[in-house]
């Protein structure tokens, strides 16, 4: 027979924590944080300079902008945006989420960081009891080798050493549909190849055709001399 003293306490899920944050809420944002990342992979061009730092940059951008334009257009009802800058907030029915590109089971400390106004919306929707106390919401967007994302996962951290309240997978994150396309006009501005460039001979011709005819003749007797 089990001991029931002995037995390890169950793990939270998202909704234990707060009755907003429910599965289909919770993948529907991981799906356009994921989609984001696979729009800026998809546009990465190595010819002009793109390397994991542009790329990433550009992911984390495209993420949050996804986020921010569902939440402006209504697509989601529930879904809104506490803090536009770097430190990018969103709300899942009033409650604060954040999101970072790494390990799951290592936030690192600059995850753990709290934004005051985040700290106070969170006291907002959880109440001012212990609840709230040093407690953070975030998603964790793992990526393999070539930046794909491999994984979603809702965490619910507490304090600065970041203990952990909640872990829980985001499910079907990675059959999220492959990128948009882009709009003619953006494909278009892409460095996909090199330049065209006229060969040497018949540029200096054409330059030498739009000269006056006696700076050419000029020109010409020097090339005999």
């Amino acid at each position: 027979m089990t001991n029931k003293a002995n037995a390890a306490p169950k793990a939270r899920l998202p909704w234990d924590l707060h009755p907003a944050l429910t599965e289909e809420r919770i993948t529907a944002c991981a799906r356009l944080l994921a989609r984001g990342r696979t729009d800026a992979l998809a546009m990465a061009d190595s010819w002009a300079g793109d390397d994991a730092w542009s790329i990433g940059c550009r992911a984390y951008s495209f993420s949050r902008n996804r986020l921010r334009r569902a939440a402006e257009a209504g697509r989601y009802p529930w879904l809104g945006v506490l803090d536009e800058t770097h430190h990018f907030v969103f709300l899942i029915e009033g409650v604060p989420v954040r999101f970072f590109r790494g390990d799951a089971d290592e936030p690192s400390k600059r995850t753990l960081r709290q934004q005051e106004s985040e700290a106070q919306q969170l006291a907002l929707a959880l109440g001012s009891g212990d609840e709230a106390e040093g407690l953070m919401f975030r998603l964790a967007v793992e990526t393999g080798e070539d930046g794909e994302v491999t994984r979603v996962v809702f965490l619910a951290l507490r304090g600065e050493e970041g203990r952990v309240d909640c872990f829980w997978p985001v499910p079907g994150v990675t059959d999220a549909p492959a990128a948009e396309p882009q709009p003619r006009g953006a494909r278009e501005r892409r460095n996909d190849g090199p330049s065209m460039q006229l060969p040497f001979p018949a540029a200096v011709s054409a330059a030498r055709q739009r000269r006056p005819s006696g700076q050419k003749r000029a020109e010409d007797r020097a090339d005999l001399a």
